[in-house]
């Protein structure tokens, strides 16, 4: 009944049983046009000779890819003589046993070989021309999708119940195999629960299946399992490994994407909904030049935007060597990304010169690079209608506000502080332009202008005569984020530090060389306004006591009534950003005796303006306005503050001021908090799109040696001959070359993608594919160990609308998958210890992200709030090049799931790197799974494990106190998902007498049970 040899690769023989049955048609029918002599001969030729003696290069002068050629012959006289095989150089030359045999590399030709070439030199060479047969064309992964049925009833209740267990009992009956048992309730719901969400059901949860005696009572499992909201959670992990996602550019400037987060928050909720795959392909593709594009699609199409990004390279680099094998690379990965995820293909190596396993030419390879060549990276608006609504409701809300700020500073008289930068007293007698020089106090003549200041000191307080202002300053808040603001020895904190630079001077008026004086669309150089202008980095503080702005006041001459004190004063003002950066030009602060009490950080052109009030007490004394570059240079940092002034209140102002004022005041608060709740127009990292560019072959892949221009294309050895990619030419806009793309993946004729897909979810749920090579079924992957299985599952998912949850749902309850993953001596343990023919099912240790996650919920610190922005367990540090460095947090904020960690490209997370989390700069396939000393290392004793000890044991101390049983009772249920034993229970509760609960909690992080899913 069973082998007693050991039954070594049995996929490989399976495969090689296959190659008869998928032999195509096509060879058939060329097999009829060509002699058998001709055909074998040419083979020879093609196979040994033309990559020397071909179209492209012709050794010797010689070429013997048709017959003229062959005849001819090259430098050295001809090949061969018509039906005189003794008499044909080319036998005696690949004959020879000296250095001048042929071929000069490789293994020779052998006797059967060159007897071929005899007879065919000897049959007159016959060469009719008609296309010789690519044996690589033959590979099964090209052929259209085959139409399978299960196959005939064992009459067992498995195989009534589910097609695939058909399928794999069939040929576990040829093999002699009996499968083993199904696992028990524990497991399985502890296997499912970790498969499709990533987390470990509850003792609740558990407790609940165990008590379920109904006959559907899996099926309604897997069906709630699938309706969570964290199966998109847990399947996005996936998606986002095969396209290798990050929150960083990578390469040299590992620059931030902070908007990069929507296109994961889209595959969660993609999946979640049950997206049909082929449009969650045609999405991903060119979801952003859809007929019917929506916000959702267009985040969608920054799938071909997630990997890495050369930033130096593509823009910094004045090279243009560099940035035309920056832009290379680029495309490269694009369409790589493409085609292996989607398809399943590897195209890298068709970038220099024909594939040397699959039938993909070098100038196939630039027909796809020439699909994407108006594609582009950066951040892009979401949704252009959403953004000019807002956009309009800003500019409403502005304008009114600043109508009302107009007229609340004329009602309560201001002491203009621009004025005062003019060499005036606040009332209107000041120089325009005139300004001060912020490195060393000097005032400065209204045309004397400066550029870049020479021998800067920053933090130097720089006296001034005039009584109004105390010091300028150039700031720089340094590691320390502290500098002195007044001679008075106030100080400010949380200023950050500044490369130090400073441009011309603070000035009445614009600054030397300022980029415009309007801003949305108001001119503030207008009669009825004043400017005090600053260039990052700049400071001044101004003195102004109750008692100065007491006299200043009653003196004025345009005082209503001069005899009445004011009850207080206000700092009011406007201040924008005038130089050309649309976003994160400058940060802003103005603070009152060293605090800050307003600032706007990464303060750009396209803010617009933004309002000020600040209420002064009689204790004030000091006002500071201080700019600086945002961590990015001084560049265009053109920063004013339009009608600045200090305006006073008076204690008997007539009734009808005092009422209008009040009201004034309460709409300009009104208004400023509706545009504070106005949201940002949405942005995500994805695709910029820009005219096509013509894409040459390159020869050998060098950017700098381009041959003749290529058209837009795809594969011809699989999928269909389609309409829309035959009218590509280099002139088609960039919307329809991705347009025919992705019609061409999500077509039903082209049998890759559904066969990838089923493919992929088998991966995962078994931990082994039906190809093992998920990401390459060429000729260099591994060939199918169920063909038709695989082909049936495809079939399926076309057949269900491309529904995945249903393939999902088709797997999971098959007997296969809720097989025992113990061998209980099972014969087929001898010569099937691998598992291809899945007579059991896999062990399979956690992934680092549900191992993390797993341990948050046992803890009970998972915070399960879904989307947004990812959370940043490192300290960040604005560098040329940015530093992250990894560490623990207890903010609720760090414990969320691992899939919306923060993800860095260059600095990955050091205990998660320990449990081989991949590289997201590579696209992963597969899963690494390696037993190292540091492995166990990081689980026993990295901070997180420890927090999450602590953690674990406040929780049992919280739930079950003073208890040592019950709380090791529990501590094994919650954390193994299963009841414990009543010597589990002593063993553990011995531990937390001797050791503390927090140990029993490291114990139980720490064992096989809990890393590994059965």
């Amino acid at each position: 009944m069973y082998r007693t040899t050991p039954h070594v690769l049995p996929w490989f023989i399976t495969g090689l049983l296959l190659v008869p049955m998928l032999l195509p048609t096509a060879l058939a029918q060329d097999s009829t046009t060509l002699s058998e002599i001709e055909r074998a001969a040419r083979t020879l030729l093609r196979d040994h000779c033309i990559e020397c003696h071909g179209e492209t290069t012709q050794e010797g002068g010689l070429r013997l890819d048709h017959k003229d050629a062959l005849v001819a012959g090259g430098d050295s006289g001809k090949a061969i003589q018509l039906g005189q095989s003794s008499e044909s150089m080319l036998i005696s030359r690949v004959s020879a046993k000296d250095d001048s045999r042929m071929p000069p590399n490789g293994s020779p030709l052998n006797s059967d070989q060159i007897e071929t070439l005899k007879q065919f030199i000897d049959a007159q060479a016959p060469w009719t021309n008609a296309p010789l047969p690519d044996p690589k064309r033959d590979h099964w992964a090209w052929l259209p999708l085959s139409s399978p049925s299960p196959p005939p009833l064992n009459h067992t209740p498995a195989d009534e119940s589910n097609p695939i267990d058909r399928f794999l009992n069939a040929q576990l009956a040829n093999e002699g195999i009996i499968p083993v048992a199904k696992a028990n309730r524990e497991v399985l719901i502890r296997r499912l629960y970790f498969d499709l969400l990533g987390l470990p059901p509850t003792p609740d949860e558990v407790e609940q299946f165990l008590t379920d005696t109904s006959h559907d009572a899996w099926e309604r499992l897997v069906d709630r399992t699938l309706a969570s909201p964290h199966y998109g959670e847990r399947w996005a992990r996936h998606w986002l490994d095969i396209s290798h996602y990050a929150d960083t550019h990578g390469f040299e400037r590992d620059q931030r994407r902070d908007n990069a987060w929507r296109y994961r928050d889209w595959v969660i909720d993609a999946l979640n909904k049950d997206l049909p795959y082929n449009q969650f392909i045609r999405d991903q593709i060119a979801g952003d030049v859809l007929p019917d594009a929506t916000p959702e699609s267009t985040i969608a199409s920054s799938f071909l935007a997630v990997g890495p990004w050369d930033f130096v390279g593509q823009v910094e680099t004045p090279s243009p060597v560099i940035k035309r094998l920056a832009r290379a690379d680029d495309l490269d990965d694009m369409l790589a990304q493409v085609m292996t995820s989607i398809c399943g293909v590897t195209l890298h190596c068709a970038r220099c010169h024909d594939h040397k396993l699959d039938p993909i030419q070098q100038q196939e390879y630039y027909s796809l690079a020439a699909i994407f060549s108006g594609v582009k990276r950066g951040d892009r608006i979401v949704s252009a209608e959403e953004s000019s609504a807002i956009e309009h409701q800003k500019s409403d809300l502005k304008n009114r506000k600043q109508s009302i700020d107009q007229e609340l500073s004329q009602l309560t008289n201001g002491l203009s502080l621009a004025d005062i930068v003019g060499g005036g007293d606040g009332s209107g007698n000041g120089v325009p332009g005139q300004g001060i020089d912020p490195n060393s106090g000097n005032a400065l003549a209204p045309n004397e202008k400066r550029g870049f200041l020479a021998d800067v000191v920053p933090n130097r307080l720089n006296q001034l005569k005039n009584p109004w202002i105390d010091a300028v300053f150039i700031p720089d808040g340094g590691a320390l984020r502290q500098l002195a603001i007044s001679q008075s020895g106030i100080q400010a904190a949380d200023i950050p530090a500044t490369d130090s630079k400073a441009w011309d001077a603070i000035r009445n008026g614009p600054v030397n060389s300022q980029f415009s004086t309007s801003l949305n669309k108001i001119d503030y150089a207008q009669p009825g306004f004043s400017m005090l202008s600053l260039h990052a980095n700049a400071g001044i503080t101004f003195h102004l006591p109750y008692d100065k702005l007491l006299t200043a006041h009653t003196s004025a001459p345009q005082s209503a009534n001069p005899s009445s004190e004011p009850t207080s004063f206000t700092f009011t003002s406007q201040v924008g950003y005038f130089g050309q950066t649309p976003k994160n030009g400058a940060d802003v602060f103005v603070l009152l005796d060293g605090q800050i009490v307003f600032k706007y950080l990464g303060l750009g052109r396209d803010d617009g303006p933004q309002s000020i009030r600040i209420d002064l007490t009689k204790q004030d004394a000091y006002l500071t306005l201080i700019a600086t570059d945002a961590g990015n240079s001084i560049g265009h940092d053109q920063v004013c503050f339009m009608n600045p002034s200090i305006a006073s209140i008076q204690q008997s102002p007539s009734k009808a001021i005092t009422e209008r004022i009040a009201i004034l005041r309460e709409q300009s608060k009104q208004l400023q908090q509706e545009l504070d709740q106005l949201p940002a127009p949405r942005r995500v990292y994805g695709v910029l799109t820009e005219p096509p560019t013509p894409i040459h072959r390159l020869h050998r892949g060098n950017a700098e040696d381009p041959r003749e221009v290529v058209r837009p294309g795809v594969l011809s050895c699989v999928g269909p001959k389609l309409h829309e990619l035959e009218q590509l030419d280099q002139h088609t806009p960039d919307a329809q070359r991705r347009l025919a793309l992705a019609t061409w993946l999500c077509s039903p004729d082209n049998p890759l993608p559904a066969r990838v897909i089923a493919n992929r979810l088998w991966h995962y749920h078994f931990g082994r594919g039906i190809v093992s090579t998920p990401s390459d079924f060429g000729l260099g992957g591994s060939l199918p160990s169920h063909p038709d299985l695989l082909d049936w599952l495809a079939n399926q998912l076309i057949q269900s609308d491309w529904s995945i949850k249903r393939l999902h749902r088709l797997i999971l309850l098959s007997e296969a998958y809720q097989r025992s993953s113990l061998a209980h001596e099972n014969p087929a343990e001898a010569f099937d210890s691998a598992n291809h023919f899945i007579w059991r099912q896999n062990p399979r240790r956690l992934d680092a992200e549900s191992l993390r996650d797993a341990i948050l919920c046992v803890s009970d610190a998972m915070v399960r709030n879904m989307h947004g922005p990812g959370y940043r367990d490192f300290d960040y540090q604005e560098e040329y090049a940015p530093v992250y460095k990894h560490r623990v947090f207890s903010t609720p904020d760090m414990f969320r799931r691992c899939i919306y960690r923060f993800v860095v490209r260059t600095t990955p997370h050091p205990f998660l790197t320990s449990l081989d989390c991949p590289n997201p700069a590579t696209l992963t396939p597969v899963r690494n799974t390696t037993t190292t000393a540091i492995q166990a290392l990081a689980t026993l004793n990295n901070a997180l494990i420890l927090q999450q000890c602590s953690l674990f044991a406040q929780r049992l101390q919280r739930e079950y106190p003073h208890n040592a049983e019950l709380q090791a009772e529990q501590a094994i249920c919650i954390a193994l998902g299963r009841r414990a034993t009543r010597e589990e229970i002593q063993s553990a509760s011995q531990l937390i007498r001797q050791a503390g609960l927090p140990e029993l909690c490291r114990v139980l992080f720490n064992t096989n049970e809990f890393i590994y899913v059965d």
